[in-house]
C-alpha cells in the first residue's frame, strides 16, 4: 500500500513552476558548497592576501557540511514519503551512492601510492575490518579510518536515513519540528560532557563492535529492503536503535556538533513541510530559529580549547559564522526557489558527488605532476594553478558522472521494477498530509541530491 497526500480542499496554490525552475535552486546550492568544498581543500585561502584572516572567522569547511545537511534534510524524507515505499526508497539510495564510491575508490588506490594519507582503504594493515565498516558507511562511528578521507560526513547521511526510514514506518514523520528542536536542545545541554568513542575504549577492540554491529545492520537492511510490512518496520527500528547508540556512544565528533548535524537535517525537513503546507509557517519558523540560534551558540560556547582538534576549526567563530552562512545560503536559495539559476551552478550541482570524492584524490596526483607544493609565488601562477586543479576536477568528475553514476541510477530503477513485480511493497498506514502541486516533481529531485559533504583535514 503506497501513501497517497491528500490536498486540502481549502488550500489554493499558486501555478507550479516548470520542472527546471522548480529544481534549479537545489542543484545551484549544490553546485556552489560543491565548489567550495574543492577550494576549501585546494587551500584557497593561503593564496589570498587576507586568507588568514578569513580562515580564523569563518571555516569554509564546516559551511559546506552544514549546507549540504540542511539540503538533505530537506528533500530526502520528501523523496521516501513521495514514494510510499521504503524498499523503492532504499534501493534508489544505495544504487546512488554506492557505484560512485567503489568507482572512487578503486580510482584513487590506482593513483596514489600507499604512503598518501587520503587514501586508506586496504592500507590500514586491518582489512577485513576497513572493508566491512566503509562498506556500511558507518566507519566514523565504528572507530575505523574512513577509507578516503572525505566519506566521514557519508556515516551521519547513513544514520539519518535509519532515523526517517523508522520515523516513517511509524507514522511519526511529521513531527519534524518538534524533533529538530529535541536534537538542539540535546547538543545545547550534552556539549563537550560526553566522550567520544565510549564504545570503542569499553570494548577494547574495534573488530569486537563490528562483531556487533554488522549482523544488526544487515538484518535491518535485510528488513527494510523486504517489501514485507512486518520485516520492514522491524528493520527500521533496528537500524535507527543501533545508529542512535553509534552517535550517541561512539561518535569521534565532538557530541555538540554530532547533534547539531542531526538537528539541522530535521530543521531543513521542517522548511520543506511548512512549504508543502505540512506544517502551520509559525511553528516551523519558531522551530527553525532555535535551531539556528542553538548552533551559533554551541560553537560559542563548546567549540574551544580540545574539542578543536575534533572539529579541526580555528574557534569558535570561525565554527558559528560558518553554521550561521550555511542558513542564509540555503534562505537565498530557497527564496529564490522560483527563478532559472545559471546553467553553469546547475551542472555543478548534478555531478557534486563525483567533485566531492575525488577532488582530493586528484589533487594529490596533480600536485607532483606541476611541480606543487610550494604554492606559486606569483598572482599568476597561482591563477593557473587553481585553473588546472579545477579543470582536472570537473573533467573526471563529469566523466564518472556520465559513465558511473547515470547508468547505475538507470540500473537502480530496473532493480526497483523487478522487484516491484515479484513482490509489491508495502508501507504502513500514516496520515495523509495537504500537499502543494510543486511537492512531487520537487521531490524528484531527491534521485539528484549528491552527498557531497566536504572532508576534514
Amino acid at each position: 500500500m503506497k501513501l497517497i497526500p491528500t490536498r486540502s480542499p481549502r488550500t489554493s496554490a499558486p501555478p507550479a513552476a516548470a520542472p527546471g525552475v522548480r529544481l534549479g535552486w537545489l542543484d545551484a546550492l549544490r553546485g556552489v558548497a560543491a565548489l567550495i568544498v574543492a577550494l576549501h581543500h585546494f587551500d584557497v585561502l593561503r593564496m589570498l592576501p587576507f586568507g588568514g584572516m578569513v580562515w580564523r572567522n569563518f571555516d569554509m569547511g564546516l559551511f559546506g557540511v552544514m549546507l549540504f545537511f540542511i539540503v538533505s534534510g530537506y528533500i530526502i524524507p520528501a523523496s521516501l514519503e513521495r514514494r510510499g515505499d521504503v524498499r523503492g526508497f532504499w534501493i534508489g539510495r544505495i544504487f546512488r551512492i554506492y557505484p560512485a564510491l567503489i568507482a572512487a575508490f578503486v580510482l584513487s588506490i590506482m593513483m596514489l601510492p600507499a604512503g598518501d594519507g587520503s587514501v586508506s582503504l586496504l592500507r590500514t594493515g586491518d582489512d577485513p575490518s576497513s572493508l566491512v565498516a566503509n562498506g556500511l558507511m558507518l566507519q566514523d562511528l565504528l572507530g575505523v579510518k574512513n577509507g578516503l578521507n572525505v566519506t566521514w560526513t557519508l556515516c551521519y547521511e547513513m544514520v539519518f536515513y535509519f532515523f526517517v526510514t523508522a520515523l516513517f514506518t511509524r507514522g511519526l514523520h511529521r513531527h519534524s519540528g518538534p524533533i529538530a528542536v529535541a536534537l538542539a536542545g540535546v547538543a545545547l545541554a550534552a556539549g563537550t560532557a560526553v566522550g567520544s568513542q565510549l564504545l570503542s575504549a569499553e570494548l577494547g577492540s574495534t573488530r569486537q563492535l563490528l562483531l556487533i554491529v554488522t549482523p544488526i545492520v544487515l538484518v535491518g537492511l535485510a528488513g527494510v529492503l523486504s517489501g514485507r510490512r512486518m520485516p520492514t518496520g522491524t528493520g527500521a527500528l533496528l537500524l535507527a536503535g543501533v545508529g542512535l547508540v553509534l552517535v550517541t556512544l561512539n561518535s569521534r565528533a565532538p557530541a555538540f556538533e554530532t547533534w547539531m548535524i542531526f538537528a539541522t537535517m530535521f530543521a531543513g525537513t521542517v522548511v520543506y513541510r511548512a512549504q508543502h503546507g505540512q506544517l502551520a509557517r509559525v511553528p516551523a519558523l519558531l522551530s527553525c530559529g532555535f535551531v539556528v540560534v542553538a548552533g551559533v551558540l554551541t560553537g560559542w560556547l563548546y567549540n574551544r580549547g580540545e574539542a578543536l582538534e575534533r572539529t579541526w576549526s580555528a574557534g569558535w567563530k570561525a565554527w558559528s559564522i560558518a553554521y550561521l552562512a550555511a542558513w542564509v545560503l540555503f534562505g537565498i536559495g530557497f527564496l529564490l526557489r522560483g527563478r532559472r539559476f545559471p546553467k553553469a551552478l546547475t551542472w555543478l550541482g548534478a555531478v557534486s558527488f563525483s567533485v566531492y570524492l575525488l577532488h582530493i584524490p586528484l589533487l594529490r596526483a596533480v600536485e607532483p605532476l606541476v611541480g606543487v607544493p610550494p604554492q606559486p609565488s606569483s598572482a599568476l601562477g597561482r591563477i593557473a594553478w587553481t585553473g588546472v586543479f579545477l579543470g582536472v576536477v570537473l573533467a573526471v568528475s563529469y566523466l564518472m558522472y556520465r559513465l558511473v553514476e547515470i547508468p547505475m541510477q538507470r540500473l537502480g530503477r530496473r532493480v526497483q521494477k523487478a522487484a516491484d513485480r515479484r513482490r509489491p511493497g508495502t508501507v504502513p498506514p500514516a496520515p495523509p498530509a495537504p500537499a502543494s502541486p510543486a511537492a512531487p516533481a520537487e521531490a524528484d529531485a531527491a534521485e539528484r541530491v549528491e552527498l557531497t559533504l566536504p572532508a576534514r583535514h
